[in-house]
């Protein structure tokens, strides 16, 4: 359990930078440079995501359970990643479903974490759900938070983006549903080990 939750903090807590100060990012790089910023904080996340993986995959040999949801909650789980993944193409890919969404990404996490902690009528809830999806859950939350503060305050950065279009939104739907699928017949098995509906 250690190494998951000295995980979340690393990959946590570099992404909560903006959130705990929201000029404090722009400080590190005028102090250190774009680039050595851009690496220190890439390393940092990678080697979260990778104690993340490490640790949740240890929790499961042993976990505490916590909590148990009923047999049919798995289909709502099933219901709400449905949009995840069209979410995170229009995430990147400017158009309609970026506009209604305005932080698809953070939108496709909420959703996510939130399906994952409704899911657990397959294996049951333990602590380390709670601490992952929870913890991602929160954390997309208290940034949407801090991203309305910062628009209203104008302390947005513009990134450069693809010019919006429809066709961006087709492919987004197309791809998101694609990869949708092949994670419910076979990736999710293959990588987790858990068939989404048993």
């Amino acid at each position: 359990m250690a190494y998951l939750i000295l995980g979340l903090v690393l990959f946590l807590g570099v992404h909560c930078l903006s959130i705990v100060s929201p000029d404090g990012r722009d400080r590190l790089v005028q102090r250190f440079g774009e680039g050595p910023f851009k690496g220190v904080y890439s390393l940092v996340s990678l080697a979260g995501f990778v104690l993340i993986i490490w640790g949740y995959g240890l929790s499961r040999e042993a976990p505490v359970m916590l909590y148990a949801m009923p047999g049919g909650f798995r289909h709502l789980a099933a219901l709400l990643m449905l949009p995840v993944f069209v979410l995170l193409f229009a995430a990147y890919l400017p158009g309609r479903i970026q506009r209604a969404a305005k932080h698809p990404m953070l939108l496709a996490v909420k959703l996510w974490a939130l399906a994952h902690l409704l899911a657990q009528s397959v294996t049951g809830g333990s602590l380390a759900d709670v601490l992952l999806f929870g913890g991602f859950l929160a954390w997309a939350v208290a940034d949407r938070i801090s991203l309305k503060r910062r628009a209203a305050a104008g302390g947005l950065r513009a990134v450069p983006a693809l010019p919006a279009s429809r066709a961006n939104d087709f492919i987004a739907i197309v791809g998101g549903i694609a990869v949708y699928l092949a994670f419910v017949f076979w990736l999710h098995a293959a990588w987790f080990g858990i068939r989404p509906f048993g």
